[in-house]
């Protein structure tokens, strides 16, 4: 089966997450991605992460899976000149640098539009092309605090936390891909390519539910609220005979019945206190001790076993460790072993989504760097190995 994006090539230029995520997603699905490096460094996630086997980053081969790497030196004019020439061939040019650097370089999209009229320019920023905010540095945190997610993050005694992965970056990245595809379905119609901007505050401010109107028209603020979500119960985290933590979300009616039942409590069901959404939720804090005193009595399985038959749902608090050992991870081969040149078999996420008669895959893992300069530069451009050895030898490429 041929994945959907096999007829779509992407130059993705940039570096870090925002957007080497977003060409992470389109090569997931098919896409050629072919990726600008530095010459001589490459991108900087190739040294990011914590754990480094044999000195390499384990983040790198997961965002750079997929990808076929060329270095290229954008800030010369042989090196602006290449990304020319490749736009020429290509249909998508994705970059997350501050809005006017591609300008300076001489490669605007109306200059790259003359060029190839169905080309779509991808642009990543914290604060997005236009607005004072424009030309200000943005990074993930920077974005998920003006868009709203850091101050509703957290403990409520507590300054504003973050979550321990870098979601604005990646919600500006799934944006930034779902605008692609949107770009690329309309020039279907129109058969021409247009600018796709995806600033990382709004990315994140489009995840934040009814947080503005309810300021705006109710006068409500949300807060901090940890583990809970106010006014919507039974539905946390509460503790086991074992030690550990299970989740249950039991908030709807129906459901807060089952949940009741297999308490031993059902009149709970039909408490005033309890007997409907909004009760419940005017009574979090006392039903959630109700709740624990309930699950504390019982072993963790045990009470997932309970939960999972009398049809709660429910489940645990999973640790990398825990997925890979999940079974039912292991039957969807959520997760997928590939092989890496020096750190073997790297274990890495799977395509989401699934798409039933055109998958994705994960073919291999991020390369190293220049090992497409010969393709690219060679067969696809058709230059000449003495003029690659030039451009090699002048830092270009």
């Amino acid at each position: 089966m041929t994945a959907p994006l096999t007829d779509i090539r992407v130059i993705e230029t940039g570096t870090l997450l925002a957007g080497p995520f977003c060409g992470q997603l389109l090569g997931d699905f098919g896409a050629e991605v072919i990726k600008l490096e530095e010459p001589g460094k490459g991108d900087p996630m190739r040294q990011w992460g914590r754990e480094k086997p044999h000195g390499q980053s384990l983040w790198w081969p997961v965002v750079a899976r997929n990808k076929k790497s060329v270095t290229c030196n954008l800030r010369t004019s042989e090196g602006q000149d290449l990304v020319r020439r490749l736009v020429a061939e290509s249909d998508v040019l994705l970059e997350n640098f501050r809005p006017g650097t591609l300008e300076r370089w001489g490669l605007s999209y109306e200059t790259l539009s003359e060029i190839n009229p169905r080309l779509i320019l991808v642009r990543v920023t914290g604060y997005g092309q236009t607005g004072p905010y424009a030309p200000r540095a943005g990074f993930g945190s920077i974005g998920e605090a003006m868009g709203g997610l850091r101050y509703v993050t957290g403990e409520p005694d507590r300054p504003p936390s973050r979550s321990g992965i870098s979601i604005g970056d990646s919600l500006a990245a799934t944006y930034a891909a779902f605008g692609t595809l949107a770009a690329l379905h309309a020039r279907e119609r129109t058969g021409r390519g247009q600018v796709v901007d995806s600033a990382i505050y709004e990315a994140v401010m489009a995840m934040t539910e009814s947080l503005i109107p309810e300021w705006a028209v109710a006068g409500y603020r949300r807060e901090r609220t940890g583990a809970i979500l106010p006014n919507v119960a039974p539905s946390n985290g509460y503790p086991t005979a074992d030690g550990s933590d299970v989740l249950i979300a039991a908030n709807q009616d129906t459901v807060f019945r089952r949940l009741a039942t297999l308490m031993g409590r059902p009149a709970l069901a039909d408490d005033p206190r309890y007997a409907t959404h909004g009760a419940r939720g005017e009574h979090q804090a006392e039903l959630d001790d109700l709740v624990a005193r309930w699950t504390s009595g019982l072993p963790a399985a045990k009470l997932l076993e309970l939960l999972h038959e009398g049809g709660v749902p429910a489940g645990g608090i999973y640790t990398a460790a825990d997925i890979l050992a999940d079974p039912h991870v292991r039957a969807r081969e959520a997760v997928v072993t590939v092989e890496h040149p020096t750190l073997g078999p790297v274990p890495m996420q799977n395509v989401a989504p699934r798409l039933s008669e055109t998958p994705g895959a994960v073919n291999w893992a991020g390369p190293s760097l220049g090992s497409s300069n010969d393709y690219v530069y060679g067969e696809l451009l058709g230059l000449p190995a003495a003029e690659r050895a030039r451009l090699h030898s002048a830092g270009v490429i």
